[in-house]
């Protein structure tokens, strides 16, 4: 019984951090899904549940505004593809950035919660 009193939360503006799955949760569309969850963040996502853990990979991409970071896909694609989304205080990741001992992200997305909180 959370779902609808975290919606309000976000759609009000609180910081989201969401990663994988929580991308998929976030988005306002789907396109090989006819589900939607959340659909607070603005963003169309195809989703890949059922990808091979062997097709999994790490790469170091630029990430605007951070710099080159280390990127860690599972069932995921980066080739040509936007891979991370901020909207607001929304953050969607097709990666896992707490795969990773880089916390740049990490420390974008609590610097984002203190800002937040402060306001």
């Amino acid at each position: 019984d959370m779902f609808d009193a975290l919606k309000e939360k976000i759609e009000s503006g609180m910081p989201v951090l969401g990663t994988c799955a929580g991308l998929i949760l976030l988005a306002d569309q789907l396109t090989n899904d006819g589900h939607m969850y959340f659909g607070t963040l603005p963003v169309s996502v195809r989703r890949n549940a059922y990808g091979r853990q062997l097709g999994s990979f790490h790469t170091v991409q630029k990430f605007a505004g951070i710099g080159a970071v280390p990127m860690t896909f599972i069932r995921a694609e980066v080739d040509g593809h936007v891979v991370a989304v901020r909207s607001g205080n929304q953050f969607g990741m097709s990666f896992h950035p707490e795969l990773d001992a880089d916390n740049r992200i990490h420390e974008l997305f609590l610097k984002t919660v203190q800002a937040w909180k402060t306001h």
